[in-house]
């Protein structure tokens, strides 16, 4: 199974511009020579299990008004609009009533890192990340596994 591991952001990671006291941030790293991009999609389709978790999601946020399919976007990875691409660094995600959010997809040195930026806007956005961060932190490290396995299918088949 690959090795997915906790990782710090890396240095050149758009993501660090955005930080600020209290803001929740997350890096997970896994081998893979996958460019940012062609991992997002692999981190986007989601198995199973990650697809009821988001079903759940969005049937018991759906009173308090937040978006379960991202706004309208003319390039969008899943349902976040992309941001900013490089060769080596994909940024997607929005804002919304409770939190901003962004993901990072960082392609360098044979690695693939995900990281996640939360800006919550108030104690309903803390308490949304509290409750979501354990499946958060599962959904994350398959992603990487994911990405991982796909790039060595590619490689042998």
């Amino acid at each position: 199974m690959p090795r997915v591991e906790k990782s710090r952001l890396p240095p050149a990671s758009r993501l660090w511009a955005r930080k600020q006291p209290g803001d929740f941030l997350d890096c997970y790293v896994v081998g893979s020579d996958m460019a940012p991009r062609q991992a997002a999609q692999v981190i986007v389709t989601f198995p199973a299990w990650a697809r009821a978790l988001l079903i759940l999601r969005a049937t018991l946020t759906a009173p308090f008004g937040l978006s379960n399919d991202g706004p309208q976007a003319a390039d969008k990875v899943g349902p976040f609009p992309v941001e900013h691409e490089t060769r080596q660094e994909l940024v997607a995600g929005f804002n919304d009533r409770h939190l901003d959010f962004r993901v990072s997809v960082f392609a360098q040195d044979g690695t693939v890192s995900l990281a996640t930026w939360v800006h919550p806007h108030h104690l309903g956005g803390r308490i949304y990340l509290a409750v979501i961060y354990p499946f958060h932190v599962l959904i994350a490290k398959n992603a990487l596994r994911r990405v991982a396995k796909t790039a060595r299918a590619h490689v042998t088949g």
